[in-house]
């Protein structure tokens, strides 16, 4: 699967492709490689960008919702109540740290209930007030966020149907989610064309429709070797049923921070591939050297990269990913949002 492990994955499906094909005709093995491929393009690896074909983006939303997701209307979420998103604000995406929106409006609920892992209120400064990590350091059941989702791949291309984690990252388009990059691009084979993001889903509903990419950023060292320090992608995105629409207008968005002070109290959030809810852990945020953030909580798995890693309820300052693809059964990393995603997101913002 191509979610914490993918460069690793990709060879290793390689290796086993051809070795099915030699011992025993590699009937599965060969169309698995094939559907791999179909889902793939080259795109610009030496800037580290995609721009999605129109035709293959709206077949992948059609196939979601053929069948692996439906649009419903918001509704009470079993986990908690479902929250209205956070009022953007405008910034200045070269200045040194865009500030944070709020949660404002009548329908604004914190998340909190029965299955959560509980957590501070919604607008509260985590370091002066309001938290408390996780008892015990295991991740539980969350309510759906409507800035944060699952990240579709249909079709036979040897992953889960929805196989990692996104957010809704505030930009001056309206239009941009943050992942990790080990799940839009897969070493030699390129970048993915089959994705297409649910935000707020949960149980087959997609509250707030399927977008799609029209475009596809990388950090060119990711695309070179797939460095970990450079495990960050952002994706402009459009709904094809609803041509104008911009998604931070429909969801909301969490604030990216670049430099983020360390150590920080820090939520993260991911959707288990096998699962069709998502789950969440606090924890402190530490530095794991000069450029990687890690924090540690059991059962983060698969599926769960590209999740957000939050602190003071919606600033950006991580994406599972990074080191060991993601981490372990104990412990979630993230490339640190330094200068090399900064110049990502700018690039991603000005793209067109």
């Amino acid at each position: 699967m191509f979610t914490r492990v993918q460069g690793r994955a990709v060879r290793v499906c390689l290796l086993v492709g051809v070795c099915c094909a030699v011992l025993v005709g590699g009937a599965g093995c060969l169309g698995e490689l094939r559907g791999i491929a179909m889902y793939s393009a080259d795109g610009d690896p030496v800037r580290g960008s995609y721009d999605q074909d129109p035709e293959l983006a709206d077949r992948t939303a059609s196939a979601v919702l053929a069948g692996l997701a439906r649009e419903v209307p918001a509704q009470q979420d079993p986990a908690g109540p479902t929250t209205a998103a956070p009022t953007p604000t405008g910034h200045n995406p070269t200045g040194p740290n865009p500030p944070e929106p709020k949660p404002t409006g009548p329908n604004h609920t914190e998340l909190a209930g029965p299955g959560s892992t509980g957590g501070p209120p919604a607008g509260v400064d985590w370091r002066t007030g309001g938290w408390r990590p996780s008892e015990p350091l295991v991740a539980r059941p969350a309510a759906a966020d409507p800035a944060i989702g699952a990240l579709f791949s249909p079709g036979d291309d040897g992953d889960p149907d929805h196989h990692c984690s996104a957010g809704v990252v505030h930009s001056p388009g309206g239009d941009l989610i943050v992942t990790a990059a080990h799940c839009v691009y897969r070493g030699n084979l390129g970048f993915r064309t089959n994705l297409a993001f649910a935000p707020g889903y949960r149980d087959g509903r997609a509250p707030y429709g399927i977008w799609v990419p029209t475009r596809i950023d990388v950090d060119p060292r990711w695309t070179e070797d797939q460095d970990p320090d450079h495990d960050v992608a952002f994706l402009r995105m459009r709904r094809p049923d609803r041509p104008g629409q911009r998604l931070e207008e429909v969801t909301g968005a969490v604030t990216i921070r670049f430099r983020p002070e360390l150590p920080a109290p820090a939520r993260v959030v991911g959707y288990p591939n096998d699962s069709e809810y998502p789950v969440e852990c606090f924890n402190t945020a530490r530095a794991a050297g000069p450029t990687q953030l890690r924090l540690d909580c059991a059962d983060v798995p698969n599926g769960t990269s590209g999740g957000p890693v939050l602190t003071d309820a919606h600033t950006l300052i991580g994406v599972v990913g990074g080191l060991d693809g993601g981490g372990d059964e104990v412990t979630s990393y993230s490339s640190r949002f330094g200068d090399g995603v900064r110049g990502v997101y700018e690039r991603a913002v000005t793209a067109g």
